[in-house]
């Protein structure tokens, strides 16, 4: 059990773990190492499944020696189009370990977006995970001149196909062991070939500005940024991870599976992303990373269901949870918690506030990892009172995920830390800039040199686009992307996120996009979260028929503009929002004004809705 009181159990670790120059060689080192112990876990049918060492190398060095047997050649890249599960890592390793290329595809990724990632990364072989992906991939396939070969992990509905160039992923593992059969020293000799300046992985970032930009990494920054990573947070074997963000984003491509095959550390897969929060309760992480938008919605379900308990519990929970605040603040401090208010935290913790980190499946957690965009000071508090330390990180594709932290010993919410150890972050003089130079860095874009260039400034530090500061401390905060800061039509500069992460503070709030560059006066628009403005109309008998007519219902504009009103008396008078309009679609990952990790588009939602942006403004 984690406590506020004692972070010992949170410390950096600076000897190496495992032995391995490049991904492959760690990987295989692993499986030497920790053949029986247990990696992966998977829920399939009701059902744990667990993967050892041993067994997930068998399958990786089948799917390898099929691979060689399709004539797949080190530099060759294959592309994996696939929601989050097991066979996306085997795959993966497989294809790093034949010496080639891997790439990740956006399970919702339209078949224009696919055609558009094969043809750029010059994909030979695509693994997809189902039939609903073979339908993209059989769309475009015939203007993929040099895809060879699809392989499908899940052929559920594709029993009677007939395609030459299609083979299911079973099929592909039994002629990699008719391969290693007739050549069993293949592998093991394209493994020791794998150089840690080859290139190892594409990550596509997103496509909002243009085409997407295939950002690369070797081999060499890979591995170096997973020892990083463990003088950052560290973890071991013992600790109990979940895997359910896209892998082929940075996030948990790099803190997941990479991190994980370097510590030890075992990594349970969600059944799907609709079933995280019943899978967090089963899997209990001890290590639980995530984004803002995943921690909102943990919060926003417990105020919910505080508004359904009964006055006991609500005055229990609110006594329990101002105690928490209390440890919070002498932590925050870097004060002594006296031994009064520790025993009173035990009862509170007996009481309420362990029933709450039950609810959420934080019970077990050692600390939590926020990053991948900002998140709102007190949402960080209120973790920290439950007693779980949350610790914010920050990085990007190009930087190969983090690149600053917060230390569990020296808690600052509202900011990302200092640099971490492996690289170093400096504030450009000039503009507030943010910038990064390290061995983490990635080496470019893959065909975009003159996209490249732009990247690097004159001296070779990595430009990120976001904007920040930096106190005596080292501690870094970021303000806004660079881009998005509002000057005001009187010439007031506006950092929007600040507002922005008060109102995703509210359960009725998923996200927000402040307006007023060169305007008057600041507006907004919001999405609401549907299950807890749907639930709020069902108490309070609001009529509604679908989510647009939910969004229009006078009872729910009077919500959002209390919301809106409580956040606005933190501001100055000139920073507060005048007008807001809700988003009447429900929203998806499959529909462009989001991002894969859930955000809004800022620049393309504002260009979408601009006629309802200017009525606000008449």
């Amino acid at each position: 059990m984690s406590n506020l009181w004692n972070l010992s159990h949170i410390r950096p670790r600076h000897d190496s773990v495992l032995d391995g120059d490049t991904i492959p060689a760690m990987f295989w080192n692993a499986v030497a190492q920790r053949g029986p112990k247990v990696w992966l876990r998977e829920k399939k049918l009701g059902i744990w499944r667990s993967w050892s060492w041993a067994r997930t190398g068998e399958a990786v060095r089948e799917i390898a020696g099929g691979l060689m047997s399709l004539g797949f050649a080190a530099g060759d890249t294959t592309s994996i189009l696939s929601n989050t599960v097991v066979d996306w890592v085997l795959a993966d390793l497989a294809v790093l370990s034949c010496g080639g290329v891997s790439n990740g595809i956006y399970p919702t990724d339209a078949p224009a977006q696919v055609h558009y990632l094969c043809e750029d990364s010059g994909t030979s072989v695509l693994f997809v995970e189902d039939d609903e992906q073979l339908d993209k991939a059989l769309e475009v396939r015939a203007r993929l001149p040099r895809l060879r070969q699809i392989v499908v992990f899940d052929m559920k509905g594709l029993r009677d196909l007939q395609d030459p160039g299609v083979i299911s992923l079973d099929a592909l593992r039994a002629l990699g062991r008719e391969h290693h059969a007739a050549h069993p020293e293949a592998l093991q000799r394209r493994v020791a070939a794998c150089r840690p300046e080859d290139l190892a992985i594409l990550v596509y970032t997103s496509g909002t500005t243009g085409k997407p930009k295939g950002a690369m990494h070797t081999h060499a920054g890979l591995v170096y940024t997973a020892r990083g990573y463990n003088t950052l947070i560290a973890r071991d074997e013992t600790d109990e991870c979940m895997c359910f963000l896209p892998l082929c984003h940075i996030a948990e491509r790099m803190g997941g599976e990479y991190f994980s095959l370097y510590t030890g550390a075992r990594l349970n897969f969600v059944e799907n992303p609709d079933t995280v929060p019943e899978n967090v309760r089963e899997i209990a992480p001890t290590v639980f990373t995530a984004v803002p938008r995943v921690w909102e919605k943990f919060y926003s379900g417990v105020m919910i269901a505080l508004k359904e308990s009964t006055p006991l519990q609500r005055a229990v929970y609110g006594w329990g949870i101002g105690v928490g605040r209390q440890i919070a603040e002498h932590v925050l401090a870097g004060q002594p918690v006296p031994a009064s208010l520790k025993t009173r935290f035990r009862l509170a913790r007996w009481l309420a506030l362990d029933n709450v980190r039950k609810l959420i499946g934080i019970h077990r957690a050692r600390f939590l990892v926020t990053g991948a965009a900002p998140i709102s000071p007190e949402l960080v508090k209120w973790y920290l009172s439950l007693g779980v330390p949350m610790l914010e990180v920050w990085g990007m594709t190009e930087t190969c995920g983090a690149a600053t932290g917060v230390p569990a010993d020296r808690m600052l919410p509202g900011s990302i830390g200092p640099a971490a150890g492996f690289n170093q972050v400096r504030l450009d003089p000039a503009t507030g800039e943010i910038q990064v130079r390290g061995a983490n860095v990635f080496k470019g874009y893959l065909n975009q040199p003159g996209k490249t260039a732009e990247t690097f400034a004159a001296d070779g530090w990595l430009r990120t686009g976001d904007v920040g500061t930096v106190d005596e401390s080292g501690f870094f905060r970021i303000t806004d992307r660079m881009k998005d800061i509002i000057i005001t039509a009187g010439g007031k500069n506006v950092t929007p996120s600040e507002l922005e992460n008060e109102l995703k503070f509210s359960p009725y709030v998923t996200d927000a996009v402040v307006v007023g560059d060169a305007r008057p006066y600041l507006t907004v628009i919001v999405m609401i979260d549907q299950e807890n403005v749907e639930k709020y109309a069902q108490d309070h008998d609001v009529p509604f028929s679908n989510y647009a007519s939910l969004t229009r219902a006078p009872e729910v504009q009077a919500l959002i503009q209390g919301v809106i009103d409580e956040v606005n008396r933190k501001f100055a008078r000139v920073e507060q929002i005048k007008k807001f309009f809700l988003l009447d679609t429900q929203l998806s990952a499959e529909d462009e004004e989001l991002t894969p990790t859930m955000k809004l588009k800022r620049k393309l939602v504002q260009a979408k809705y601009a006629p309802q942006i200017e009525a606000m403004y008449r």
